[in-house]
């Protein structure tokens, strides 16, 4: 978990206990410091998830391209002159949408 949801549900819980503070003491500025802490903690906390769904979505493409790469070695290591007139064509394809 994020440092960012953490610090953010704690704002988030503190700015609710200001608010409340402020409404029993009829503090209207301690209510309002206690609705902004609010909406400040619940920003940094989905900022938090936000990170944390970026840090997921790396680590997936990192896996992704691990095993994109033993394949890549594999078939390379079993098949090497499949894997070299793939190449070619490819070269080719390259080279003839270069024509164009």
């Amino acid at each position: 978990m994020d440092e960012n949801r953490i610090g953010g549900a704690a704002r988030n819980m503190g700015g609710k206990v200001q608010e409340a503070v402020g409404k029993v003491a009829g503090n209207t500025n301690l209510e309002v410091r206690g609705q902004a802490n609010q909406v400040a903690g619940s920003a940094e906390e989905i900022y938090g998830q936000a990170k944390d769904a970026a840090a997921d979505v790396a680590e997936s493409v990192q896996k992704g391209a691990k095993v994109a790469d033993d394949l890549f070695r594999r078939t390379i290591e079993e098949r090497p002159y499949t894997a070299a007139v793939a190449a070619l064509a490819v070269g080719w394809v390259i080279g003839r949408m270069g024509r164009s």
